[in-house]
């Protein structure tokens, strides 16, 4: 992972250089996101979440040497080079099985790190930050410091198996939910540079009890708190002066290490290139990126309707809410309004519960219905500034085609853009005399 390496060497030596780390498993954002690699001259950091992909399929039925596939294949169609695809894991620990006991759960979670760095995953966030079935509920530093040197073991013998560059890691105890807070929120606090120096401090040890002398010299990342989250309805912005303590302590650390950020979905461009400048340089983003997709969907449902008439339309967004209705298993625990508050719930939360049902077979043939009619003639333009305004000026000038898939890749592009500002701003030319 010596792109990784060299990103963080450059920041740690003055550069406000970072990295867009896209996690997110559906392949219009997979597409985007490599597109935008393409276009920009960057490399592609796509991560796969423990809960999205694991051993056993997760939610998008894909192991990890499956996922590196389709990743693999769609970047090989956008003439991406793949040695420009950095692939990572996140959260990978015992997230998908915290229902069970500690033991088999970390037993699962080795096996599920071994397929990852033997499918070509370089960059590996390790996650123990949270408590199994028989743990208390809140864990200590030592107990996830240990039960993480122990997945780095197993992630060392896999690669050591499998040959290739070698893994580097992400560690922390300070880690937010995967895919957003599940309650309302109103302040967070920032991690405190004490916290921050006790959980480096205990992984260290537990690193070099369990042998991971060299494994520890490749741990560039670190997942602390700078203040940002979202929940279903409202957004908490990066404040740089609660992080100020805390960007400080990292400059003081001796050795290549910058804080990962989760959870920055929805913050505005200016709050991403302050994160990045403050050493968060490592900008995780998922949700934020499957909400534009479902906005781009939307508007073209819509479009459509009055474009053909409702009785010649797909009807996506029906088909859609309909089936989160008669399988509410990944929304139950997260909406609890009724009636129409529900309803909004289901479709503009920005947790972005949908994410999890664009697989469905119905909303499938529905979308491939909806991606027909755009096919097969050319969108009114007055509609299309209508609902997609973004997108009327490049279809008009000839630079988008007014396909369904790339008029919703343009719209993600549009979020993966302040992404890619905030970590390679522009370089200062030096005036000439």
């Amino acid at each position: 992972m010596k792109a990784m390496l060299e990103m963080v060497r450059r920041h740690r030596a003055g550069e406000p250089v970072g990295i867009t780390s896209v996690c997110s498993a559906h392949p219009l954002v997979i597409r985007a996101a490599l597109g935008h690699a393409q276009a920009s001259g960057a490399d592609a950091l796509i991560e796969a979440t423990s809960n999205q992909v694991n051993q056993n399929g997760g939610y998008t039925g894909l192991t990890p040497a499956q996922f590196r596939d389709v990743v693999f294949g769609l970047a090989d169609a956008a003439g991406l080079p793949r040695a420009r695809v950095l692939l990572g894991g996140d959260h990978l620990g015992p997230n998908p099985w915290q229902d069970e006991p500690a033991q088999p759960a970390l037993e699962r979670s080795q096996v599920l790190i071994r397929q990852y760095v033997g499918a070509g995953f370089r960059k590996i966030h390790l996650d123990c930050s949270m408590s199994c079935a028989d743990d208390p509920r809140r864990l200590p530093d030592e107990l996830i410091a240990s039960r993480t040197a122990l997945l780095a073991a197993a992630a060392e013998d896999s690669w050591h198996t499998h040959g290739g560059e070698p893994p580097v890691y992400v560690i922390g105890t300070e880690v937010p939910v995967p895919g957003g807070a599940h309650e309302s929120l109103q302040e967070l606090l920032v991690t405190a540079p004490a916290a921050a120096q006790a959980t480096l401090a205990a992984h260290r040890a537990a690193f070099l009890e369990h042998g991971l002398e060299a494994a520890w010299e490749r741990v560039v990342g670190l997942v602390v708190q700078p203040g940002v989250e979202f929940d279903h309805d409202r957004v908490i912005d990066y404040v740089p002066g609660k992080a100020r303590r805390l960007s400080a302590w990292l400059e003081e650390v001796p050795r290549l290490l910058v804080f990962e950020a989760h959870s920055t979905d929805y913050q505005r461009g200016t709050s991403l290139a302050a994160l990045v400048r403050d050493h968060f340089a490592i900008l995780k983003v998922g949700p934020a990126l499957t909400f534009a997709l479902r906005e781009a969907v939307w508007a073209l449902d819509q479009l459509e309707c009055e474009w053909l008439g409702r009785e010649r339309a797909a009807g996506v967004r029906a088909t859609l809410l309909a089936t989160m209705h008669a399988d509410p298993r990944h929304w139950r625990k997260y909406y609890h309004a009724t009636g129409h508050a529900l309803e909004l719930e289901l479709q503009y939360s920005l947790s972005d519960r949908i994410r999890y049902y664009w697989p469905a077979p119905a909303v499938v043939a529905s979308l491939e219905r909806l991606a027909a009619s755009f096919a097969s003639r050319r969108p009114p333009l007055a509609l299309l500034h209508q609902y997609l305004p973004g997108a009327y000026e490049p279809v008009r000038s000839g630079a988008l085609s007014p396909r369904l898939d790339e008029l919703v890749i343009h719209h993600v592009r549009e979020v993966l853009a302040q992404y890619s500002a905030a970590c390679n701003p522009p370089t200062q030319e030096r005036s000439m005399p």
